[in-house]
């Protein structure tokens, strides 16, 4: 286990129960415990060892495990399903539903500054967990483990999209509206904000209709923000009291 100078016994304890609730057949050792808590400490503590890298690494992992899991159970779908599909089964909304079914945040290590943060506790919820899944591939070298943890996520997440697709594509719901009401197509102004690679604010998009913002949102790919500022739009249409009032 990692040694006592960075892990008391009481954290290898919560860490351990943590691995025991993602899995039960995960064998526990020093290796695993150490990844798991390097996933789970943020940048914002100042350790040199937190979850920056070990999230890269999920984002890839999950990306194909997610892509395997459609392969497996959802084969007769075409290649632009399956593309939508992946979409929400690697979301960071999905990411942060997951994360918040473990209650990761009861062991996430953060900086004076993260915690205060309160509107960012599903993004920070959503990186802890793309990190944990690089840890445990990282400590177990191979997908299975993965499988057998968000395999029954993936499952619910992907029986409400191919029930309701149009629910979980905010770009057709917002075009079909707009156009229903006689404004022409929504407008997308994207930019990039960095060159993180995998950062989740990497892209910043606004959308408009008829030169009248709507909102603003930020994704890790122009696609994603895309999607996000869509789904934002939405919502602010549904708080109105009716559609027309935000015209």
């Amino acid at each position: 286990m990692p040694d006592a100078t960075s892990v008391d016994e009481s954290r290898i304890a919560a860490l351990s129960a943590l691995i025991q609730r993602l899995d039960a057949e995960i064998p526990i050792n020093q290796e695993l415990l150490t990844q798991v808590d390097q996933a789970l400490t943020h940048r914002s503590t100042g350790r040199a060892r937190n979850l920056e890298r070990l999230e890269f690494l999920g984002d890839a992992v999950l990306r194909l495990a997610a892509t395997e899991f459609i392969d497996r159970h959802h084969a007769n779908l075409t290649v632009g399903a399956c593309s939508n599909l992946r979409a929400q089964l690697v979301s960071d909304r999905w990411l942060a539903d997951v994360g918040a079914a473990l209650a990761i945040e009861q062991q996430m290590l953060l900086g004076r500054h993260a915690q205060g943060d309160r509107s960012a506790q599903s993004r920070l919820r959503a990186d802890a967990t793309e990190a944990l899944i690089g840890a445990l591939y990282t400590a177990l070298g191979d997908l299975e483990a993965i499988h057998r943890w968000l395999t029954p996520h993936w499952h619910a997440t992907a029986q409400a999209v191919l029930a309701t697709p149009h629910q979980f594509n905010g770009k057709t719901a917002l075009q079909e509206w707009s156009q229903g009401q006689g404004l022409g197509l929504p407008h997308y102004a994207t930019e990039e904000c960095n060159r993180e690679h995998g950062g989740t604010e990497r892209f910043r998009c606004r959308v408009s209709i008829q030169n009248r913002d709507l909102a603003e949102a930020k994704g890790r790919s122009r696609k994603e923000a895309e999607q996000n500022a869509a789904a934002a739009a939405l919502q602010a249409l549904e708080g109105s009291d009716s559609p027309q009032a935000s015209q």
